[in-house]
């Protein structure tokens, strides 16, 4: 038999998984079965299972391919010369929560908070979950040390826990977004600024100041 080019293979697989990735955003992950993933496709059952042996199999693949995403677009900023200062970081993020939840037919941002329940039952999700967020919260942690190399942030600041307060500012814009629909981008940013720095021109002693974001 002819072999099957690789291209042809990679969109058959990709076909499975926007498939089942808008039949996840619309339904969770628990309510939605293979054979909801296999009609969705117009693929048979034999094709989808020869791609993916379990619908676990097949939720690590799209969370893999929905926080990959995300993080590596972080990574692509954090090589831009100057890296944004951390209330710039947090709006950049912000806005790309935004775009990926505006951009195309399915809102991926449902998948993202899916993924966090089932990280915690499915190990092989939970590892996918682990290795994007800390790579994302690595991209924060970077933008606190590099402030600190400049002297724009305290140089007693740990790192590693501003980071993760920035990381749980944009975390926290994705799931009020979905839970409550009333948070707009721009406003978001700027009251962090505000909660953050205190009023315009108003930095507490000893307090991290956060700068502008341009």
């Amino acid at each position: 038999m002819p072999r099957v080019p690789e291209s042809h293979l990679t969109a058959r697989r990709d076909q499975i998984l926007d498939a089942a990735t808008a039949r996840f955003a619309a339904n969770g992950f628990q309510a939605t079965g293979m054979a909801d993933v296999i009609a969705a496709s117009g693929l048979s059952a034999g094709a989808v299972y020869r791609y993916f042996r379990s619908k676990d199999e097949l939720i690590a693949a799209i969370v893999e391919r929905v926080l990959g995403e995300a993080a590596a677009r972080f990574d692509v900023l954090l090589r831009q010369e100057p890296v944004p200062d951390p209330a710039g970081a947090v709006a950049t993020a912000v806005r790309m929560v935004a775009d990926v939840a505006g951009r195309g037919s399915v809102d991926l941002t449902r998948v993202a908070v899916q993924a966090w329940g089932e990280a915690l039952r499915n190990p092989e999700v939970h590892a996918v979950v682990d290795r994007a967020y800390r790579t994302i919260r690595g991209f924060f942690v970077e933008v606190v040390r590099r402030g600190q190399r400049a002297g724009t942030l305290p140089a007693d600041a740990d790192p590693h826990h501003l980071g993760a307060t920035m990381l749980s500012a944009v975390l926290g814009f994705l799931l009020q977004r979905l839970l409550l629909g009333d948070l707009d981008p721009a406003a978001y940013t700027e009251a962090l600024r505000v909660s953050w720095v205190g009023a315009p021109g108003s930095v507490a002693p000893g307090s991290v100041a956060l700068g502008s974001d341009g």
